[in-house]
């Protein structure tokens, strides 16, 4: 299966690569706690990847391999949403 971003209330959480539609599934229902983030009544839903949260998703499994780890136990990173810098203090 191609890399999944899962949202919550429309915010990318994380990108995930699970094997199957069933383990996709498990995942959302799993780790909702963690996805709503204290949000209990958000929505979590999931789509296909873009180009940016794909190579996202493969910098981090190769980050993963060089360490030494089997491909098997990869299966996603949070996507953190930035916010901008804050103003210099002169």
């Amino acid at each position: 299966m191609l890399p999944q971003v899962v949202m919550v209330d429309g915010v990318p959480r994380c990108v995930i690569r699970p094997t199957d539609q069933k383990a996709l599934d498990r995942f959302v229902r799993n780790s909702r706690k963690w996805l709503q983030a204290g949000n209990s009544e958000g929505k979590c839903t999931y789509r296909p990847a873009d180009a940016t949260e794909t190579a996202v998703w493969k910098d981090a499994f190769e980050l993963h391999k060089a360490a030494g780890a089997d491909d098997e136990s990869f299966f996603g990173i949070p996507l953190l949403a930035t916010a901008p810098a804050p103003a210099a203090v002169e």
